[in-house]
Parts: C-alpha cells; structure tokens; sequence
C-alpha cells in the first residue's frame, strides 16, 4: 500500500529501461529503503543495467519480459506480478522520425502499436488488477504533443492524444473502485529518446519529470505538466486559430 506519505511499497515499470522510469524509482528508492520493483522491459543489455543500478540503490528488483506491441502478452503479464502493485509506471514509447511517421506506413504503424495500442491494453489489464486490489495508482507518460498536434511530430501527438485520452477516461473508471490515474504531460525531457535534437522551450529532465510524479501521487493529483508552465502554454496553443498556430516556430 501506499503510505499517508505517497510512498509505495512495490513500484512497476512497464518500459523500465527509459530515463524517466528509472528517475522516477530513484526518486521512490530514495524515500523507501527496500522498495519492491518489477521491471518490466525487453530483455537485454539495458534491462540488465538497469536492474543493477536500481539494485545499487537498494531496490528489490524483479526483471520480466515485456514488450508493446506484444499485446497477447500484456494481460498474462500483470495478473503474474507478485504481490499488489502500488504504483505503475506506463513509461513505453517511441518517438520516431517525423518525416518518415507520415510518409512511411511501417513507421506510421509502429508509432501507433505502441505509442496507442500497446498503451491502451496494458491500461485495460492495469485496470482489471487495480479492480482486484481495491488500490492502486497508474503514471501514464503522455506529453504535450497531445495536446495540439504539429506539423512538425503529428503522428506522434497523435498517439499521445488517443493515450492521454484513454487513461484519462480509465481515471474515471476507476475512482469508485479505490483506483487512480496520474497523467503526466512533460514537454520536451533531454533523454535517450530526444538524444541529438536541439532543446525546445522549457527543456526539462527525467529527475524534474520523477519529482513531479512524486509530489503529484501524494498530493492525489489526477494531471500534471512538466514543467508546471507549460499548462498555461499548453493552454494558449490550444485556443489560437489554425491560421496563427500554423505559422508558429513549432
């Protein structure tokens, strides 16, 4: 269970591998010596390293087989989770090329399983397990890009869209059933996954990202942004008219 402190006893991260799945255990392991983790990722040389240095920190750690588009597999995969989940990061994606995501049906297809589907049927077995414990709380990873599509990434924000939309609505779902969802929306977040690409504004980290988490879980928040700004610039983009949205830098 998860203490009056926010803190949990058993944290599981489905894309255990990502910089911000692993900032936001370290941020937990910091405040919960012993804390139970299932790390759920590909097998491999970084799910290996990852478990080792979660281990350093004095985590319990158990590596199992996940992968997104697996969807077979997902809901095998969290009934056989040993012992309640108090928390469970959905932290899995991809963001691909931008140009290629439009232009190419393989890449467009491969954002979409699992960015979108990949994320919803994970939620739904989530969701079944939360049911069963009576308890519960689910960090869903979705983004800013979400929130109004750009030319320059809308295939990506539109996977986030559908996911950010669904877990929203599974927050709903599950609130009479003991249950929560945390949506998370951080703008651009330096990590593996934007290695090479030039800061966009307001740039943050995975720690500033776990940080957030871990305030927003004990605080029973239901959505936050990353950083806090960026909902009040989320918010203007959104009610611009296409005409001076479309010839923004973005």
């Amino acid at each position: 269970m998860i203490n009056a402190l926010g803190i949990p006893q058993h944290l599981l991260l489905l894309g255990g591998t990502s910089d911000i799945a692993l900032a936001i255990a370290d941020a937990y392991a910091a405040k919960s010596p012993g804390l139970t983790v299932t790390l759920a990722a590909r097998p491999g040389a970084r799910r290996d390293a990852a478990a080792e240095h979660l281990t350093g920190k004095g985590c319990v750690v158990t590596a199992v087989d996940f992968d997104a588009v697996d969807t077979a597999t997902h809901s095998t995969l969290i009934e056989g989770v040993t012992g309640d989940i108090d928390i469970a990061a959905v932290a899995f994606g991809l963001l691909g090329d931008p140009e290629l995501a439009w232009t190419d049906l393989e890449t467009a297809r491969e954002l979409a399983a699992v960015n979108y589907v990949g994320a919803v049927t994970t939620g739904v077995a989530l969701g079944a397990r939360i049911r069963t414990q009576g308890h519960g709380v689910v960090v869903a990873m979705s983004s800013v890009a979400g929130e109004r599509p750009r030319r320059s990434n809308f295939v990506y924000g539109s996977t986030k869209a559908g996911m950010d939309a669904f877990y929203t609505g599974l927050g709903e779902a599950l609130r009479e059933t003991g249950g929560r969802v945390l949506v998370v929306r951080p703008g651009f977040v330096r990590s593996k996954m934007t290695e090479g690409l030039d800061d966009a504004p307001l740039a943050t980290t995975p720690e500033a990202v776990a940080e957030a988490v871990v305030n927003a879980v004990r605080d029973g928040k239901e959505q936050i942004w990353v950083p806090g700004t960026m909902r009040a610039v989320m918010s203007g983009l959104r009610h611009l008219p296409r005409g001076v949205f479309r010839r923004l830098p973005i």
